[in-house]
């Protein structure tokens, strides 16, 4: 059964993203409620807001659960936000971390944690935590040295803290601080640290022994137990206090995957907050579906995205694009082939300590077979899951999705191990069933069987993100526009009729989830995306550019690889204008994420020089740039059609729209940290306030922010056509492939609003435009929000409707 937000709290028409940072905390947030109020947003969404790391940009790293961001502004200033907040009506969602907390660096007031390195198992605090204790003290990769030579050279010591517990005794590495167990003080130093509840180590340690679960591989970052009631109510405490009071709205749950058992987090979640409006950031795969039995709202709208942005992208690409990346570097390798060999590479070497955790669980279990053998085999289904969670839940039959999820990564994991590791294969994969036959007669049995159970299922997750979206998509570029979170590269567009389907389905399953285009995660904005789009529509025209591109900046190449400059060339004409140092920031994550010629770790400073090197010689080229501006105006009217079309959709279609700071306006940004730069709140509101003054649109900025007021305007104003279960989504019949259109209303059958939008414009430009292609239009008078114009025909020529925007948002006249 699906659930469905009680109606006690309202469900928000649209959501606007703020990222909350130490230089735009609440204060500032809360400066700008008349803006999001004018824009007509009836949430404002922010970023975590619990207490992080000193300095934190983004609050993901929380260390107090009991405290609001200090550095935000703490209470005080929140208050202050929900005040002008709902002056204006504007109700408030929050992001929530419940996966994780920071293990700070350098300060290491994570009053928990501190407490549990103090006491180790004994600690009241020691539930808290996901800490391996049978694997040896919690594991602190934070030297930059062995420890023995840390202690040879004096520099660990014991020292007085004299901060916030007071005159307490600490080790001191530098600027970090560690707590010493009771009575360890007196010891002479190296038995001192021997002593203790942790063993400080190398850095590079953490990548192979690390002894606690982590946020994927961000060994900073501890696993929370929020499974445990006791832990749930400790960390959910002061976010259930605003609930309660008001002050908060609903809440968007980062990294549902990675808890143990996600399903019952949110039914605890939902009976605390009186089924308040909640949604999870849940990476659904292909045609995978949201759990039915998770009481949420739905996803944060990835979902949405992939198929949105899809709809402009033109299929027939598909060869002459494969074709030409081929020649470009991709070596006939399908996307499929460079996932596999992706995540293969992140079992490998980016989570061996994820890898080490389950190897140990089933050694015990499996005596009989050899531990080699059961760790390829746990890694070869680790690489073949292709999702990231299979949802069996410990004491419960595998529903039957989890089971073909699960059989069909046997079934691909078997040609990755030798003929000699069948057997092991076969136990691994009946043990992520549940399927118990044959485990040894070994003390608490059971337990290590639920234990592997929900810990294969937690690493599923990390080897899906870190190798599809942090390195098979830094790989594979074919068409980047479409490498995105939650995106299938290896597919060009969604037909109309899909979309349709989409939409029709979240209207009747989960009607009041997130959509949205651009986030704080995403690879590339939506305008990036809408730029790169009109690639597949001119294929021969992109490949005649990109030998040209090639030929111009031949003096700066030196040695530079096809593929990488292949990458460059998209990156540069889809976030153009851009200059050297965003662009080489770009490209220097892209090339340490591919970890084919250097990585974050033992990177290679040369190739690195040679990147850079093209980059900064290219852009300083007027040749260079004189042809990359050619291409972005040559495709100017293509990318206006998609960035306002997919943005009119979003808005419009079913489920609850966000808008990311600032992509109201055409935003060219890229990946973190391009996409979180600061927002000129001020020149947006001029904008606006020109434009309800009638003056008529002077750019794309300027029509891409009307048809966003407009829009949600009309769903704050109407929101019973937009919002939840008795709302409508019907397709609305157009005559060309050109245009697509539906209409929502209320769940009478009568259309309130028809959406109408063009899509892949290039092509119908060279077909001579719509001729006497037409709408029909329901029965009815009908005005457009966006130019004021009337039709009271059921049969609207498309050319004549799309003349002045390639979109429509019509409106029935009563």
């Amino acid at each position: 059964m699906t659930h469905r937000p009680a109606p006690g709290r309202p469900v928000p028409t649209s959501t606007y993203r703020l990222q909350i940072t130490p230089t735009f905390g609440f204060a500032d947030a809360a400066g700008e409620a008349a803006y999001l109020d004018r824009l007509g947003v009836s949430h404002a969404y922010l970023s975590p807001i619990l207490r992080a790391t000193d300095g934190s940009e983004h609050g993901y790293d929380v260390v107090d659960h009991a405290r609001l961001n200090r550095d935000a502004g703490g209470r005080k200033a929140f208050q202050k936000l929900r005040d002008a907040l709902s002056d204006r009506g504007l109700g408030v969602i929050a992001d929530v971390v419940p996966n994780h907390m920071a293990v700070p660096e350098p300060e290491w007031r994570n009053r928990q944690l501190w407490d549990v390195l103090k006491h180790g198992r004994e600690s009241r605090f020691a539930r808290w935590f996901d800490i391996d204790w049978e694997a040896g003290p919690v594991l602190l990769p934070l030297l930059g040295d062995t420890l023995d030579n840390v202690l040879r050279d004096h520099d660990l010591v014991i020292a007085s803290d004299g901060g916030e517990s007071g005159d307490e005794a600490v080790l001191r590495y530098y600027d970090h601080e560690f707590p010493l167990c009771p009575g360890s003080e007196t010891m002479p130093l190296a038995e001192c640290v021997a002593a203790q509840h942790y063993r400080l180590s190398l850095w590079r340690d953490g990548q192979e022994r690390l002894t606690y679960r982590r946020f994927f591989d961000v060994t900073s970052l501890i696993a929370v137990r929020v499974e445990d009631p006791e832990v749930f109510d400790a960390t959910h405490e002061l976010l259930l206090e605003l609930m309660r009071g008001g002050r908060l709205d609903g809440l968007r749950i980062d990294h549902p995957d990675g808890l143990t058992d996600p399903r019952g987090y949110l039914r605890r979640l939902a009976k605390a907050t009186n089924e308040s409006w909640v949604v999870v950031e849940k990476i659904l795969e292909g045609e995978e579906r949201l759990p039915d039995d998770w009481q949420c709202a739905g996803t944060t709208g990835y979902d949405a995205l992939l198929r949105v942005g899809g709809v402009f992208v033109d299929p027939s690409a598909e060869g002459p694009l494969t074709e030409l990346w081929d020649e470009w570097g991709g070596g006939g390798h399908s996307l499929d082939e460079v996932i596999s060999s992706a995540k293969a590479y992140v079992a490998r070497h980016v989570l061996p300590a994820e890898l080490a955790r389950l190897v140990r669980t089933l050694v015990r279990l499996f005596p009989q077979f050899p531990e080699d053998a059961l760790r390829r085999s746990v890694r070869a289904m680790l690489v073949s899951v292709e999702r990231y969670r299979a949802y069996v839940v410990p004491g419960e039959p595998a529903p039957e999705e989890s089971v073909r999820i699960l059989d069909e990564a046997y079934r691909h994991a078997r040609p990755l191990v030798q003929k000699w590791d069948k057997d092991a294969l076969k136990a691994v994969r009946a043990l992520a069933v549940g399927d118990a036959t044959g485990v040894a007669d070994v003390p608490d049995a059971d337990a290590l069987v639920r234990d592997f159970q929900v810990r294969f299922q937690q690493t599923c997750g990390p080897v899906m993100a870190k190798g599809i979206e942090d390195t098979a998509f830094y790989r594979y570029y074919r068409l980047v526009g479409l490498n995105e979170v939650g995106g299938d590269p290896g597919r060009l567009g969604v037909s109309p009729d899909e979309l349709h389907e989409f939409f029709e389905s979240q209207q009747r399953d989960w009607p009041t989830t997130q959509t949205t285009l651009t986030t704080h995660d995403t690879k590339r904005s939506e305008d990036v995306r809408s730029r790169l789009a009109v690639l597949s529509e001119l294929p021969e025209e992109w490949r005649g550019w990109v030998t040209r591109a090639h030929e111009l900046a031949d003096p700066h190449r030196a040695g530079l690889d096809r593929p990488t400059e292949y990458l460059l060339w998209q990156t540069l004409v889809g976030a153009w204008p851009i200059d050297a140092e965003r662009a080489k920031t770009y490209a220097t994550k892209a090339i340490r994420e591919a970890k084919l010629h250097t990585a974050w770790v033992d990177g290679d400073p040369a190739y690195e020089a040679v990147v850079m090197g093209f980059l900064d010689g290219a852009l300083a080229d007027a040749a260079v740039t004189a042809h990359i501006e050619a291409w972005v105006a040559r495709t100017a009217s293509a990318t206006r059609s998609n960035l306002l079309g997919q943005k009119l959709v979003q808005l419009t279609g079913v489920g609850v729209p966000d808008v990311y700071q600032g992509t109201e306006v055409v935003q060219l940004t890229l990946v973190d940290p391009d996409n979180r730069a600061p927002v000129d709140f001020t020149a947006l509101d001029a904008r606006l306030a020109r434009l309800d003054k009638g003056k008529s649109p002077r750019d794309v900025d300027d029509e891409k922010l009307l048809v966003t007021s407009r829009a949600l305007r009309l769903r704050r104003e109407h929101p019973k056509w937009f919002v939840g279960d008795k709302a409508s989504y019907v397709p609305v019949p157009t005559t060309s492939p050109h245009a697509l259109a539906f209409a929502r209303g209320k769940g009478d059958g009568v259309a309130e609003c028809v959406t109408v939008v063009t899509r892949m414009s290039e092509s119908l430009s060279a077909a001579g435009g719509f001729g006497d292609s037409f709408v029909r239009l329901p029965k009815g008078a009908w005005r457009d929000l966006l130019t004021g114009a009337a039709y009271d025909s059921t049969k609207v020529p498309l050319g004549e409707l799309l003349a002045q925007l390639p979109v429509a948002l019509l409106v029935r006249e009563h």
